[in-house]
């Protein structure tokens, strides 16, 4: 009896650290600089890395961007930098609707703030992170990316799709952002993942 107590005390304080450690205030520092890799080389670690990597491009590229800024575009037919963003944050829901083995019915950006915006990102790409380096092969094989619409596609799409998509995405906020006269942090070295000092 002691024993099944101590285990349901003990799992009932992992999922309040696990809450606590997912709220909103917290997500926004989270990709300060890429979370440390795990010892073990697994098919959702990697996956999670590829996430993670897209964390913490589009945290600093995204960090401090102005008015100007976000009304840029770099020629008529572009799409500015706030219209991109408004994509990327398309694209981040449709990856955390996959690894959580939803359907993805789409997203309403209108009314919403730049920095409401930049915190879902950055929050759907912490959670598919999270989600994905607790994740074996089997469970990738379930992570397909449903559409209203009837159209599936497994897992494999996601990494060449969504993720991809917006980390090239991401590359062009940070493009556009220099051309506008305000560049992103110089001390990032994003092989290491960190601000150097």
């Amino acid at each position: 009896m002691q024993n099944s107590k101590s285990t349901v005390l003990f799992f009932t304080y992992i999922i309040c650290v696990t809450s606590l450690s997912a709220q909103p205030g917290d997500t926004t520092d989270y990709y300060y600089q890429i979370p440390d890799y795990p010892e073990e080389y697994t098919a959702g670690a990697v996956a999670a890395r590829v996430v993670d990597g897209l964390g913490f491009r589009y945290y600093w590229g995204t960090e401090g961007l102005n008015d100007s800024d976000l009304k840029y575009r770099p020629s008529e037919g572009a799409r500015n930098i706030e219209e991109t963003v408004d994509h990327i944050l398309v694209l981040t829901e449709i990856l955390a609707k996959a690894v959580d083995e939803e359907l993805f019915e789409g997203i309403e950006v209108e009314g919403l703030s730049f920095e409401e915006k930049r915190n879902r990102t950055l929050e759907n790409i912490k959670q598919a992170s999270i989600r994905l380096k607790s994740s074996n092969a089997e469970d990738l094989k379930r992570y397909d990316i449903k559409f209203s619409n009837g159209t599936q596609y497994p897992f494999w799409n996601l990494l060449n799709g969504p993720i991809a998509d917006a980390i090239n995405h991401v590359g062009q906020i940070i493009s556009f952002r220099r051309t506008n006269g305000n560049p992103y942090n110089q001390n990032l070295s994003v092989l290491q993942g960190k601000v150097r000092d």
